[in-house]
């Protein structure tokens, strides 16, 4: 394998259920990284588990542009209901992310008969050619890979602890979102453009959660002028933060919604879903894939839908989210090294710095604290645009006890990160 396919945790796996793995050599892992947001319904889910193996019986494979299946409509019919909408929706489905975030500028532009994208700042999307170039980081994302997706524009996202503009929130107003219409009115020109690509929470770009009034102020951006919001919930979606949809918490409808990650339970899949009238404007052809929406994977998504509507993982994520933010909020006025803890619900982010004064960042102190972890039998990750915030996506099935170990362990990695600086 090439080295650029990278890992976290040198190890192989023999084995999981729910929050839980057990590698080839026999040792058991605590996850709080849910295979990089993949598992919020956590390993093998019983649910989940049925509805493949009856799909694997019956059929693997039948590509839709070939001959149809009930599967691929069920997942539509279901995602057209849980994605906010004024009028009635319409999906189309993918195999990843990067797809559907493709699809959807390739629709917006379609729709609009406009060229123009805005991304913004601290922004990840993916690593498709038009994905990458929405995406803000440099390393590894975009480094050495262009030329980049022409008519991409870039505007600042909401980053309260590093403000781009030096403000300080609430006092700001909420400034950043007027820099984006600024930016969009004199520098590109609003007729030019198609669509606003927006994360709810930006998550590698550092598990950064706006204020309540920014992206309100986008939707109202996007409306004056003809734009098109589209919502990527590919990580922040499905549960995570304890709403199916990250954006319900800004009471914002967008045009267009992304989904993916836990969207399959571990199966590939995205969705694209819009309103109708957007999603019909292409012509028959323009939209499609090989394997997008795979019968056993639309089963699983089916389960997960089923299992997030039906179920209790919402009030668990909660639950969750309370629990992680009790251990890690008292950490910030303790550990001199936690410059801030944000999230919604248990997608929580802790930023880590070499001074709590100048916020330099402490890349070095992240990567430290995920070894002594790993060192624990604890998984965790990092992101962030400077690498220096630990980042928790564990399951939504976690049980209590296993939260406990898992963030006893984590803590301690903190605090002993507290007496490096």
């Amino acid at each position: 394998m090439p080295r650029a396919v990278f890992n976290t945790a040198p190890i192989f796996v023999a084995s999981g259920r729910g929050a839980e793995l057990v590698d080839v050599d026999g040792n058991v892992f605590i996850d709080l990284a849910g295979g990089l947001g993949v598992l919020n319904i956590g390993r093998a889910h019983p649910r989940v588990l049925e509805a493949v193996h009856a799909q694997v019986d019956a059929f693997l494979h039948e590509c839709f542009h070939v001959s149809m299946y009930e599967g691929y409509v069920a997942l539509a019919e279901a995602l057209n209901e849980l994605v906010p909408a004024p009028g009635p929706n319409k999906t189309m489905l993918a195999n990843s992310g990067a797809e559907a975030v493709e699809n959807a500028v390739k629709i917006s532009r379609y729709a609009t008969g406009r060229d123009g994208v805005v991304a913004l700042t601290h922004a990840f999307h993916g690593r498709t050619a038009m994905a990458m170039t929405l995406t803000a980081k440099h390393m590894p994302y975009r480094a050495g890979f262009g030329p980049y997706a022409p008519e991409v524009y870039r505007a600042p996202y909401a980053y309260c602890y590093r403000c781009p503009l030096g403000l300080r929130y609430p006092g700001c107003g909420v400034a950043c979102a007027g820099a984006v219409a600024d930016r969009i009115d004199s520098e590109i020109g609003a007729e030019r453009i198609a669509c606003l690509v927006v994360e709810p929470v930006a998550g590698e770009g550092g598990f950064i959660v706006p204020p309540p009034e920014y992206l309100p102020a986008l939707r109202q951006i996007c409306t004056e002028r003809g734009i098109l919001y589209v919502d990527d919930e590919v990580q922040a979606g499905m549960g995570r933060t304890g709403r199916i949809l990250a954006i319900e918490h800004y009471g914002v409808v967008p045009d267009i919604v992304t989904t993916a990650k836990s969207l399959g339970a571990g199966l590939p899949i995205s969705a694209v879903t819009g309103p109708a009238d957007v999603m019909d404007s292409v012509h028959v052809g323009g939209l499609g894939g090989t394997y997008g929406g795979n019968p056993v994977a639309c089963a699983a998504a089916l389960a997960v839908i089923a299992e997030l509507t039906e179920g209790d993982l919402l009030e668990r994520a909660r639950r969750q989210g309370e629990r992680i933010r009790a251990r890690l909020d008292p950490l910030v006025d303790e550990v001199p090294a936690i410059g801030e803890v944000r999230g919604l619900g248990p997608m929580v982010g802790i930023e880590l710095v070499t001074d709590p004064v100048t916020k330099e960042p402490a890349k070095a102190l992240a990567d430290a604290v995920i070894r002594r972890c790993f060192e624990e039998r604890v998984l965790v990750l990092k992101a962030g645009t400077f690498d220096n915030v630990i980042r928790l996506l564990a399951p939504l099935v976690i049980e209590d006890g296993e939260l406990e170990r898992g963030l006893d362990v984590l803590v301690d990695a903190l605090r002993w990160a507290g007496t490096q600086v």
